[in-house]
């Protein structure tokens, strides 16, 4: 009975998506369009990075802040660089996140 409610609503979809050619695709294409261009590139000098898994722990508590997209940590260089929506997140929130998990985080100017 399940398989045939999952066969049914797909089709429901599919059927929708074929009457109304506006439908989900295209407008979330035209907001994935939107947001790059509202994106904000920002880079980090973060302290107290020492080992190999400190870059995980940043990126994960910088991912976690919402309208954060990307996060690219280097261990090397003692940074992180992060894009987001400016609309959504701001540079002392994810500086915040970063120290909150023991590593401090401050924007370079």
């Amino acid at each position: 009975m399940k398989r045939t409610g999952i066969i049914l609503a797909g089709a429901f979809a599919l059927g929708l998506a074929v009457i109304y050619p506006g439908g989900y695709l295209p407008t979330a294409a035209l907001a994935a369009s939107a947001t790059a261009q509202d994106e904000q590139t920002t880079v980090f000098d973060i302290e107290n990075m020492t080992c190999a898994l400190c870059p995980v722990t940043v990126k994960t508590a910088m991912e976690a802040v919402t309208g954060v997209e990307a996060v690219d940590v280097n261990f090397d260089k003692k940074n992180a660089t992060v894009t987001f929506d400016p609309s959504v997140a701001n540079v002392e929130t994810i500086g915040i996140a970063s120290t909150n998990a023991g590593y401090p985080a401050k924007a370079r100017d």
